[in-house]
């Protein structure tokens, strides 16, 4: 059953309508791969066979019934930020360890409802935190990619960094994923996969423990793009229990890939030529441009000005959020408390404890500058250049239908490269946070291989709600760059 686990998820629900195989096949081939592998990768924190088993018997009797769903069967990953009732959710912190939710995430619960299967929950920076899956409470995610000649542990990327190292090495079918300023994006760059970081609202948030709440947003992580579609539009979908879902139609996100994208106009940003971008990468996004014109795109030259502004704003707002969101965790109710004499010590103890080094970083610097006296000089500034942002973009797309970009500043790192220099760290991110920062839709495919041999990406970004124009650029730059390649197994 081994070979079943390399399938995609569309020829893995074609297979399972043409009932080749049982969805209970398909789970226990996966859970037998994850036995073998994890303990090499670390990808799952929380492996879940029993319940993968027991979820793919239910779904052949509803497929027996004529009850299949779009995802009837399909074997998934879940991120550990969301929330899935009865099951260990600890958004990769040792502050909620034991922490099972009497509730589930509104994107897992659609995931359910649409038949799919859960295998565990997949490893994450702490908190969402992270560009290299190094500051998680369990440890870091080996990325399955080794450059050519050598032994050296990389990066899978973060925070989303066992959702993409679970894809890469088929260790699921695909992955929930969340993305606040490149955390999809960047791991699938890094992995030789597809992720799409929506439109912000198109997914509900309920449910998914909280970094940054205006920038937030799940999306999911496939072995192509048109996993990555099937797998958006059930995960998608409004949702009264949060005030930010948007009120629109889910389209079949699927139908969109294949479409002719003749005539349409593809803005290539000056601002993101940057000083010193490796050569592989700038070539790289010029090849990308010579495929969308082959395939009859227009490409013009466009300006996003505030460009350089968006690394520094975004790691004020972001952590100024995130120092209000993460103040809940007090030892009182729920996950980690370590007793204090008083109740002013039980909190720091609590927090001493629970929280990782990255994490205490950025609510230090939230709190700093939210505080009197700085509100003013950072946390409104960073919101106006914000602004500036989106009406970059606004004016960008008044001209073209979508932008091109890189996604990564670079290929895979060696994992403990950048930990002691966050700076290093936070410039990741660079292509990615604009996005989160104007809640516009970016989609990250792998478009080539470096000189190492390891996946390099290319992004998509689009207009608000305009996911479907992305998923047909896609699929074309998919077809054109002829991607096969996997990482070779060494576990």
């Amino acid at each position: 059953m081994a070979d079943l686990t390399s399938l995609t998820l569309k020829a893995a629900l074609d297979g399972l309508n043409s009932k080749s195989f049982s969805a209970e096949e398909l789970a226990r081939a996966y859970v037998s791969a994850i036995e073998t592998a994890n303990p090499h990768l670390n990808a799952y924190v929380l492996e879940t066979p029993d319940k993968a088993i027991a979820m793919a018997r239910a779904s052949d009797a509803r497929r027996a019934r004529g009850e299949a769903g779009p995802l009837e069967g399909a074997s998934l990953g879940i991120k550990d930020l969301f929330c899935t009732d009865g099951v260990q959710s600890t958004a990769g912190s040792n502050i909620l360890k034991g922490f099972k939710p009497p509730y589930e995430s509104t994107v897992t619960a659609n995931l359910w409802r649409d038949g799919a299967v859960m295998l565990g929950k997949l490893n994450m920076d702490e908190f969402a935190m992270g560009s290299s899956n190094e500051t998680s409470a369990f440890g870091p995610v080996s990325n399955p990619w080794k450059a050519s000649g050598s032994n050296q542990a990389l990066t899978p990327g973060g925070s989303s960094g066992g959702s993409a190292a679970a894809v890469a090495a088929d260790l699921c079918l695909a992955a929930t994923a969340s993305d606040t300023g490149g955390s999809i994006r960047q791991p699938a760059a890094f992995t030789g996969t597809v992720g799409i970081k929506p439109t912000y609202g198109r997914c509900s948030r309920y449910g998914i423990i909280a970094f940054a709440s205006s920038l937030d947003q799940a999306g999911p992580i496939g072995k192509t793009v048109e996993d990555a579609a099937l797998m958006l539009s059930s995960m998608a979908g409004h949702d009264p229990k949060d005030s930010t879902s948007l009120d629109v139609e889910t389209p079949d996100f699927s139908a969109f890939v294949g479409r002719s994208v003749k005539g349409l106009r593809i803005g290539v940003p000056d601002e993101y030529r940057l000083d010193g971008m490796p050569a592989e990468i700038a070539a790289l996004w010029d090849q990308g441009v010579e495929w969308l014109k082959a395939a009859g795109c227009e490409i013009k030259r466009v300006s996003l000005p505030h460009t350089k502004y968006a690394l520094p704003a975004y790691y004020i707002i972001a952590p100024a959020e995130a120092s209000s969101n993460l103040s809940r965790y007090d030892g009182m109710r729920y996950g980690l408390r370590v007793e204090g004499g008083t109740l002013q010590d039980t909190y720091e103890r609590t927090r001493a404890e629970g929280f990782g080094a990255e994490v205490k970083r950025r609510v230090l610097i939230g709190a700093y500058v939210l505080s009197a006296g700085y509100y003013d000089a950072y946390y409104l500034k960073a919101q106006r250049v914000r602004r500036r942002i989106a009406e970059d973009f606004d004016t960008a797309f008044a001209e073209v239908d979508a932008l091109l970009t890189p996604t990564a500043p670079s290929a895979a790192f060696a994992l403990g490269d950048r930990v002691s220099d966050p700076v290093a760290m936070y410039l990741n991110d660079v292509f990615t946070v604009t996005t989160n920062l104007a809640g516009l839709p970016g989609l990250s495919l792998p478009a080539g291989l470096d000189a190492r041999g390891l996946p390099l990406g290319l992004q998509l970004i689009g207009r608000a709600l305009d996911e479907g124009t992305l998923f047909s650029l896609a699929g074309v730059m998919e077809q054109a760059a002829a991607f096969r390649a996997k990482p070779q197994k060494w576990w």
